[in-house]
């Protein structure tokens, strides 16, 4: 078993239970930009407590782990939970949609991809270069600023003035400046 068929059985019991959804992540991340080694997937949700009971009973106990009180939990408090794959030992991170603008913004602009193959909405490239942005402020992580800087160097139609909007509302300037500088000097490498 490998990524694809971890995708497509999660992408098939958020689909089967109606819950919007969308890759961000490393994953989202590698989509726009390059690839990097990760063992988690990490998709945005919007489910109902309906729709949320109905994808965890889509997860057999026998092949997932999942908590459905933490995932209740997970959506009473706009936090995440977490899927584990037992055949792979994967991470699944269903991080719930926070009411917030930036997280309503960035949900309602999600794209249809492909991923090997497989359909499914991924985060656009500007609002993975803002994610990014504010992970590497809150976790003081270079990573996501090089994620950031590929992003910038492969996608070149970038809407920067929507990007520079949400740096400047969340404050995100000076690890926009970095990652600015560090795909300028990638590129002039």
């Amino acid at each position: 078993m490998n990524a694809e068929d971890i995708f497509r059985r999660i992408v098939f019991a958020l689909e089967t239970a109606r819950i919007p959804y969308m890759l961000t992540g490393s994953f989202a991340s590698a989509y726009h930009g390059t690839t990097r080694a990760t063992q988690d997937i990490d998709l945005i949700i919007a489910p109902t407590t309906d729709q949320l009971q109905d994808f965890v009973r889509l997860l057999p106990s026998t092949e997932y782990h999942v908590d459905l009180e933490a995932a209740r939990e997970a959506l009473r408090r706009q936090s995440q939970f977490n899927v584990i794959d037992f055949a792979t030992g994967w991470k699944i991170d269903l991080i719930i949609r926070k009411s917030r603008p930036f997280s309503i913004a960035e949900f309602e602009r999600r794209v249809r991809g492909s991923f090997q193959g497989l359909p499914l909405y991924v985060a656009s490239a500007e609002d993975m270069v803002v994610a990014k942005l504010e992970w590497a402020k809150l976790g003081n992580s270079q990573r996501q600023l090089e994620d950031v800087a590929h992003i910038l160097m492969i996608q070149t139609n970038l809407n920067r003035g929507y990007i520079e909007r949400w740096v400047e509302d969340l404050k995100l300037e000076s690890q926009w400046k970095s990652a600015c500088s560090i795909a300028k000097s990638t590129h002039d490498d």
